[in-house]
């Protein structure tokens, strides 16, 4: 996971207070809901997420990976800076034609920058949009090319630049 994967982790509301909570010594869901005053299942959602991501840890009761976290940390001061400006335009030249996806790249950072630029001119920061509202927007970057909008969505949310929750989807990322 990369430093921007764990911010998306966090950039949620909910699953900042159920980390809160967590910190705060709640170790199961039922304490997370009396801590925070969320629905179970919007707690039981985040703790998953959380979990999902390397956050957290549920080995005798919910904790903080706090050695996850500093491996992330680790990684983070490790890596080399995002594609600078030229590489990033080579990439999107390489993926796209004529505002359109000729086919996901292979390689997972080019596929970030990909994704950070198709989420960036779809999807407006705060705003909520209906599952098939996300579909056509998709399915127009995916003319005429090799990749297909449910894939491109999928990554989407699993690079936790979209978040979904009962058919409503939202921007998370940069």
């Amino acid at each position: 996971m990369t430093a921007q994967a764990l911010a998306g982790a966090l950039a949620d509301e909910r699953r900042r207070t159920v980390f809160a909570a967590i910190v705060l010594g709640a170790r199961d869901v039922p304490a997370v809901v009396a801590r925070t005053g969320l629905p179970a299942r919007d707690a039981a959602v985040a703790v998953r997420r959380l979990t999902d991501a390397g956050v957290l840890a549920d080995g005798g009761g919910l904790r903080v990976d706090a050695e996850r976290l500093r491996e992330f940390a680790r990684a983070g001061a490790a890596s080399p800076a995002a594609p600078a400006a030229n590489q990033r335009e080579t990439i999107l030249r390489t993926f796209l034609r004529d505002g359109a996806l000729t086919r996901l790249p292979a390689q997972r950072g080019r596929r970030r920058v990909l994704l950070e630029h198709i989420t960036e001119r779809t999807f407006e920061p705060g705003r909520r949009y209906p599952e098939r509202e996300v579909d056509e927007a998709l399915r127009r970057w995916c003319e005429g090319g090799d990749a297909d909008h449910v894939t491109l969505r999928r990554y989407l949310i699993d690079d936790m630049l979209l978040t979904r929750e009962r058919g409503v989807y939202w921007r998370t990322g940069p």
